[in-house]
Order: structure tokens, then C-alpha cells, then sequence
């Protein structure tokens, strides 16, 4: 096939190839076996090849089907199994007037593109926890962890390389940790999905949607993100000692949380990405 494409006939990575390069010139893809962490080797990569004409942010799509060293936001461990986990990073230059709200820019796109609506009116399945995580949804506010988002951008040459790793539960880890919330995966959903059909859906619509973000922010995201807002109207509570709980009131058009205090009388506060992690009250 025309581009650098590595083959692995399950993964289908020359028909993704071509779906994918005319919105990303230049771009590799790649399945390994096994990786630490899909976005610190291609960091890693990016920040080695510095030297070479252009080779430094060219876009690469890199897929693992096995990470030993995931991670999530914080530092958090992400885990994953081999054949019950999708795990990969989409590396690529982007320029934006503002780095804000594109987590929730990336997960509107995955949910948009995992969750199968049959017309506009549907309820969603999948709802998105700011900053990050995308949840199954079992009654309104109330849900288990599906998926998360961990965004990291660095520095090669004179642009900057932005790096969007994606982990998606595919089907019922062995062990499920220690999450408050539980785990959820995509054989729950119809129709249900293998690692590789989960890809060739939610790969196109990420490409688009950071480079739409990249024209016009998190703005035109922001309806879309309403909808699925898991925390909107929830009681919860964060790790801010001026603000120990309170009641999400959405996010504003820089993807920031608005957060009402039990003060007399209340006020509203903006909670930005990476400040605070933000729990619900309860979960079930």
C-alpha cells in the first residue's frame, strides 16, 4: 500500500491508513505487541528523531497490544489485558490559540463514535466525567468507568507535539482494580466491538476533531458535551480546600467545570483541568 504501514491482518491497517492520511499527511501506523506506554514511546521517538528534516511531528498513530505501563491522568496506573483492552496514542503538531477543554473535545469524538445513537433524540449510552473518562451509563449520573483520555504535549524542534493517548475497556478485565465506580466495556454495548473495530471507529473522528479544535477551540464541542455531562446537576465532591463539595453547573465555553458552593449566598466557581479531581458523591 502506498505510506509506511506495518502489517497485521486483524487490525486492517492499510484500509486505516487510508481513511486517515488524507487528514493527516504524512502519518505512520502501527500495532507492537508490547509497549510500556503507547504515548511515552512516541514522545520518546519524536524527541529522537529531532534532528531529521520534518521526521519530528510528522503524524503517527501508534496501537499496543499489550501496554506493561499504562498510564491515566495524576499518574494514575491505566490498566489493561491483552485482547480486552484497546490501547493507543495519535501524535501530531497542533497549534491552538487555547489549550483548554480538549480533553472533553476528545472524548465528545470517542463517545460520539463509540455510542451508536439512532437518532438525535436518543438518550446516550456513554457520558462523559470532566475532565476525561468516558462512563456506560446505568441511570442518569450514575455509571462505570469505560474509557479515559490522558493528553500530553511536548516541545520538538520549533512546534509542539500533541499527544493523545486513549485506553478503552473492550471487554471485562480478569482483575477490575480498585475504581470506586467499577468498569464497564464495550461487549456491553450493541453492537459490541473487538480492539480493532473499536479503532477503525473512533480513529477518523478524533483526527477531525483535533483539527477542528485546533481551527475554532472547544466552543463548537460544547452542546455535544452538554449532552453527555455525567457530573451536570451532581453533587460532588473535589480535592480544592477552598471548595470541599458542591454541585457541578457544567462547563463554560473553555471546557472549565462550574461548580456551585453551599455558601449563603452560593456562588459559582471555575474549576480548571489538572487543578483538582472530582468525585460524585455517590456511585453505583
Amino acid at each position: 500500500p502506498p505510506g509506511p504501514v506495518q502489517a497485521r491482518s486483524a487490525w486492517r491497517l492499510e484500509a486505516l491508513w487510508q481513511q486517515l492520511e488524507p487528514l493527516l499527511p504524512g502519518l505512520t501506523v502501527e500495532v507492537v505487541d508490547s509497549v510500556d506506554s503507547t504515548n511515552t514511546e512516541l514522545i520518546a521517538r519524536a524527541r529522537g528523531s529531532a534532528g531529521r528534516r520534518q521526521a519530528d511531528t510528522l503524524p503517527a498513530l501508534l496501537v499496543a497490544e499489550h501496554q506493561t505501563r499504562g498510564r491515566g491522568r495524576q499518574g494514575r496506573e491505566w490498566q489493561s489485558g491483552r485482547g480486552a483492552s484497546l490501547t493507543f496514542s495519535l501524535a501530531l503538531p497542533l497549534a491552538p490559540a487555547s489549550w483548554s477543554g480538549l480533553s472533553l473535545a476528545v472524548g465528545v469524538a470517542l463517545a460520539d463514535a463509540l455510542d451508536g445513537l439512532d437518532s438525535a433524540g436518543s438518550a446516550p449510552h456513554l457520558g462523559l466525567k470532566w475532565p476525561n473518562d468516558l462512563w456506560l451509563l446505568d441511570a442518569p449520573g450514575r455509571g462505570r468507568k469505560l474509557a479515559g483520555v490522558l493528553i500530553e504535549t511536548a516541545a520538538v524542534g520549533n512546534k509542539r507535539l500533541c499527544v493523545v493517548g486513549v485506553g478503552i475497556n473492550v471487554l471485562p478485565l480478569p482483575a477490575p482494580g480498585a475504581l470506586a465506580s467499577g468498569q464497564a466495556a464495550l461487549s456491553e454495548l450493541a453492537p459490541p466491538r473487538s480492539a480493532a473495530q473499536a479503532l477503525h471507529a473512533v480513529a477518523a473522528p478524533l483526527a477531525r476533531a483535533l483539527l477542528r479544535f485546533q481551527a475554532e477551540g472547544f466552543a463548537p464541542f460544547a452542546p455535544a458535551y452538554a449532552r453527555r455531562d455525567l457530573l451536570l446537576g451532581q453533587a460532588i465532591t473535589t480535592t480544592l480546600a477552598e471548595l470541599p463539595h458542591g454541585v457541578a453547573q457544567g462547563v463554560d465555553d473553555s471546557g472549565a467545570l462550574r461548580v456551585q458552593d453551599t455558601a449563603t449566598p452560593p456562588r459559582v466557581h471555575r474549576v480548571n483541568s489538572g487543578e483538582v479531581s472530582v468525585r460524585l458523591l455517590t456511585t453505583t
